[in-house]
C-alpha cells in the first residue's frame, strides 16, 4: 500500500476547460500517477478526478475506519466482546458454513 503523503495538490489542478478538451489525457495521468486531479471552475475547486483503483482503495479505507469507530463506540458503551469469545463465535460459524 502506498501512502499518499507526497501528494502536491497545487501541481494537480486543472480548469474545467482542460477536462473538456483533454479528458483522455487527464484520465491517463490520474491512472499512471495515482494522484487525484482537482478540477476548477471559475477559479474554485469543484471536482476531483481520480483513477478507479485509488477510488476503491479510499472507499475500503473509509469503510475500515467506520468499522473501527463503531467498534470503539461499542467498547466505550460496555458492549464489547472479549477476543476469545469472539474468536470462538466466528470459528463456530465458519464450521457451520463449511459443513453445510
Amino acid at each position: 500500500m502506498v501512502l499518499e503523503a507526497n501528494l502536491k495538490y497545487s501541481e494537480a489542478i486543472e480548469p474545467v476547460t482542460t477536462l473538456k478538451t483533454k479528458s483522455a489525457e487527464l484520465i491517463k495521468r490520474a491512472k499512471e500517477t495515482g494522484q487525484p486531479i482537482v478540477i476548477t471552475q471559475n477559479g474554485k475547486a469543484t471536482a476531483v478526478l481520480v483513477d478507479v483503483e485509488s477510488f476503491e482503495r479510499q472507499r475500503e479505507a473509509l469503510l475500515l475506519l467506520r468499522y473501527l469507530a463503531v467498534g470503539e463506540d461499542e467498547i466505550a458503551k460496555g458492549r464489547g466482546v472479549r477476543h476469545r469469545k469472539a474468536l470462538r463465535h466466528f470459528e463456530e460459524r465458519l464450521k457451520e458454513h463449511r459443513s453445510g
